[in-house]
């Protein structure tokens, strides 16, 4: 039956031939979406980030206390975003450079500036700024705070402040070692020159480690560094700490009294660290490195740490971190005006 035989030959011949081109397409559909799918894990990994490692910039030399809290943020965040943050010490000039460094990066948040409160006394101490300390950047997280310590070698006649500044007027012209001109310490410390008439004279190191090392050394008879910086040459011995610069003790040296209590109420003003970007960095990069250093900042063993070190947890984004930089620029340009510090 040849017509039988045609219709179901020429049947099955459309439905093969319509089957495979069926089977052409949706291969066609099935390659293109798996392409897509694997394709989406590199897209997103391209716009991820960090998608390479980040530079950390640290204003002041290693073993001072804005190094000691960034090599500490910078181990965390390389642990919890999956690349490296590499902590770049770039010190002079009070933070100017390394600070200058930072403003003229790329906003793409792969440059942090790790700063120290300097930041907001700079502006008042040096006429000539190579960068806008508020404009040219975006503040991220106002993180740490460390008090001051007046220490002096185990050998120093004084117990305390009053006896320091007896010493000091009994024999003038006594050095005192701080980490940059223009710090809280050297603020601080010229603040009691003027207000209780010494003569004292400051000697400048590049930051709090060195400073510290030169009094343990017995090169320079006093330091005013922050507790992060003195702290464990304090605990082991080698500085004796004559009072603190707080508003209150620090658990640290709970027997060891204010300058407020030993009757010096104008010697009071903590360090801070916070982290900045370039201005025009990313929302999202800020909010992501705001959200990690507030997580570390919050777990336990974390605030032992930092404890341990000198250090007071603060905590704050960018919204109350920009606010308490203008109320301290404020209130330390006051401070020079007193005390008369200024750099050309």
């Amino acid at each position: 039956m040849p017509g039988s035989s045609n219709r179901g030959g020429s049947l099955p011949r459309r439905t093969l031939t319509a089957d495979a081109a069926i089977s052409r397409r949706r291969f066609a559909r099935l390659a293109a979406a798996s392409a897509t799918i694997l394709a989406a894990p590199r897209i997103a990994a391209a716009q991820a980030y960090p998608g390479r490692p980040v530079r950390a910039i640290v204003t002041f030399a290693p073993g001072g206390t804005v190094d000691v809290y960034a090599r500490l943020a910078c181990q965390h965040l390389s642990q919890k975003l999956g690349q490296q943050f590499v902590v770049e010490n770039v010190s002079g000039a009070t933070g100017n450079r390394g600070t200058a460094q930072a403003a003229r990066a790329a906003a793409d948040g792969y440059t942090l500036l790790f700063a120290l409160s300097t930041h907001a006394v700079n502006a008042s101490i040096f006429s000539n700024l190579p960068y806008d300390p508020v404009a040219d950047f975006v503040p991220v997280n106002l993180s740490v705070s460390s008090t001051h310590v007046v220490s002096v070698p185990p050998s120093h006649v004084a117990r305390n402040a009053r006896e320091f500044v007896a010493d000091l007027k009994a024999k003038p012209n006594q050095n005192y070692a701080h980490g940059g001109l223009g710090t809280q310490g050297h603020l601080l410390a010229e603040r009691l020159k003027v207000t209780q008439n010494l003569d004292f004279v400051a000697v400048t190191f590049p930051g709090a480690g060195p400073a510290i090392q030169a009094v343990v050394a017995n090169q320079i008879p006093s330091a005013w560094t922050t507790m992060a910086s003195a702290g464990p040459m304090i605990a082991g011995g080698r500085l004796k700490a004559l009072a603190v610069t707080g508003k209150a003790r620090s658990p640290l040296l709970p027997e060891v009294p204010t300058m407020i209590e030993q009757g010096f109420p104008e010697i009071e003003g903590d360090t801070w660290v916070g982290i900045m970007a370039p201005a025009g960095t990313p929302d999202d990069v800020v909010a992501t490195i705001n959200r990690e250093i507030s997580q570390f900042l919050q777990e336990p063993a974390a605030r032992r740490r930092l404890a341990e070190v000198g250090f007071d947890v603060v905590d704050k984004g960018p919204a109350d971190f920009a606010r308490i930089l203008r109320e301290e620029i404020v209130f330390w340009r006051k401070v020079v005006e007193e005390t008369k510090v200024r750099i050309e």
